[in-house]
């Protein structure tokens, strides 16, 4: 394959990347940043609003994590699809498997993102890897892709870790990633959606929130989980002022970045 086409492939799969971002973390933060600022304010969990300098720099830390996750989606799907145990057809592994393995993919992600970020929270390693992340102090969708290089490339290992592992189709393969993506912006939405009382149900207390990992970013430790609080629960890092802080849907404390 010439160095061409490879940039080819390399452009054409950042571009879905980057047309995802935009459609999904664009235009959340168009409603609840720009359309109802005003309107919606009320229900920030941080009452301030970031800077715009601040929203500039997640956008351009994005675009070169979406360039990296290009990279990595594109040898994966495009250039070493046979190495992968991807399957096309779904009766390959039957149904049951089909639908189990989404919510598995979920726990094996969400297992592999919770020791990842606390291991990135080590402080030797928090300064060369994690901090671009963390000087978004009080996120917006934007910041759901502001990674430094590092952090990125160590995020997107979890598109070959399942794919040259795990037998999975294809297309639900893919969806499980938008299905990531669209989680990840909702987590640092600034905003809560679940219902208040949602935290101490069955199923929720168990469920990350936004308001869990709004915490996480603004006091910069606790609360590492992605999808789920198991983690967090069973390691003892779950902030103990969350349920308090859940109910309120707002932190005591603003930050102004």
């Amino acid at each position: 394959m010439t160095i061409e086409k490879l940039l080819y492939i390399w452009m054409k799969v950042t571009q879905y990347i980057f047309i995802r971002y935009a459609l999904v973390a664009g235009f959340t933060f168009f409603l609840f940043y720009i359309l109802f600022r005003k309107k919606w304010q009320k229900y920030k969990i941080q009452s301030v609003f970031p800077k715009l300098k601040s929203q500039i720099m997640e956008f351009v830390h994005s675009l070169s994590t979406m360039a990296l996750f290009g990279i990595m989606a594109g040898l994966i799907f495009v250039i070493f699809p046979d190495q992968t145990k991807m399957y096309q057809s779904a009766s390959e592994y039957g149904y049951t498997w089909l639908i189990l393995s989404f919510p598995v993919m979920l726990l094996i992600h969400d297992t592999y993102f919770y020791w990842l970020h606390r291991f990135m929270h080590l402080p030797r390693v928090f300064k060369h890897v994690h901090h671009v992340h963390h000087q978004s102090t009080n996120p917006t969708p934007l910041t759901s892709y502001s990674f430094h290089f590092l952090e990125g490339l160590l995020e997107s290992a979890i598109l070959p870790l399942i794919a040259f592992t795990l037998p999975v189709q294809r297309e639900t393969f893919i969806l499980f990633f938008l299905v990531q993506f669209i989680y990840n912006v909702y987590g640092h939405l600034g905003y809560e959606l679940y219902p208040k009382g949602f935290n101490r149900t069955w199923i929720g207390k168990w469920i990350n929130t936004s308001v869990a990992h709004n915490m996480h970013h603004k006091n910069f430790n606790g609360n590492y989980g992605l999808y789920f609080l198991f983690w967090d629960r069973w390691m003892g890092t779950l902030d103990a002022r969350y349920d308090a802080f859940f109910n309120a849907r707002s932190l005591e404390e603003n930050n102004n970045e």
